[in-house]
């Protein structure tokens, strides 16, 4: 297995190893998953992805978090994110799977939002339109090292409150459906993850979190919003320009990501599997005191 860097101090390629070693060998998952825990964005090209070899990938990890209701693909492990009408046509510009892209335009985290939250992202490209669509990532496992000592004082006790509601409403309000609402309430996680392998600290931050604990509304709002922008400046991203069958995994207890927009005459089609994170992945020490 070869490592390729892609970003300053975070991000690589693997190459000479795939999904299929990984989900079959347990060497293969040993040398990937040292190389995730030190990179945080693992990028996999020409893979012959299908379902079933991305689910055998990530079950690899951990257990798979099954897709939420309102969601292409719910009650599956397949989380469908497409521009697609029934017809295989694309949507109008109107479509609610629009309104969703938009909201994947949003720097988050994924599944920060869930009583359990997500410790691994496995996304698929199947179709990618001729430009833009692109995936930009940010390592907040850095940005919390360049933090001065007296925000680090600051935040390493914080406790903050994420809400897809929260994320969602800022693109469109009726994006999030009745049902969703009552399947996902408020949850409150530490605003730092330490990484249980290596020690280090990441800020635990996204567009769902919205209040600290001991804050104003407006004062926490602030200081997320100066968080996420320091922690995604251009120069410190990395920008994955994809191809057919590339698969990236992602680590969501330290990245940011957020999509690109893409001419929406041009289908987009990608699957994500979500692995969710377990007391052994730092899972334990995120719950704020009671």
């Amino acid at each position: 297995m070869d490592v390729i860097p892609l970003a300053q101090g975070f991000a690589a390629e693997l190459a000479g190893i795939g999904l299929v070693d990984v989900a079959s060998s347990d060497a293969a998952y040993r040398a990937v998953r040292a190389a995730f825990e030190a990179h945080s964005v693992l990028v996999f090209r020409g893979q012959s992805v299908s379902d079933d070899v991305q689910a055998a990938f990530s079950r690899a990890f951990g257990p798979l978090e099954l897709v939420k209701v309102g969601s292409l693909g719910h009650g599956t492990f397949y989380s469908r994110l497409n521009n697609l009408a029934a017809d295989g046509g694309v949507v109008p510009e109107n479509d609610r799977q629009i309104w969703r892209a938009r909201a994947n335009q949003l720097w988050h985290t994924d599944s920060s939002f869930k009583k359990t939250p997500a410790l691994a992202s496995v996304l698929s490209a199947r179709r990618v339109p001729s430009a833009g669509g692109e995936t930009e990532f940010a390592s907040t496992r850095l940005a919390w090292e360049r933090l001065p000592d007296a925000r680090k004082a600051l935040l390493a006790n914080a406790v903050a409150t994420h809400s897809y509601a929260h994320s969602r409403d800022q693109i469109h309000p009726e994006l999030m459906t009745p049902a969703e609402r009552a399947a996902l309430p408020p949850v409150r996680w530490r605003m730092t993850w330490r990484n249980p392998v290596h020690g280090r600290r990441a800020l635990y931050i996204a567009s769902h979190a919205y209040a600290i604990d001991g804050m104003g509304d407006n004062e926490a709002k602030a200081l997320l919003a100066a968080l996420i922008a320091e922690a995604t400046r251009p120069e410190v991203t990395y920008l994955h320009r994809w191809r057919p069958g590339d698969v990236v995994m992602w680590d969501n207890r330290a990245i940011l990501h957020r999509g690109r927009p893409w001419p929406l005459d041009e289908p987009r089609v990608m699957v994500r599997t979500t692995i969710q994170a377990r007391e052994e992945d730092g899972l334990a020490e995120m719950r704020p005191a009671a």
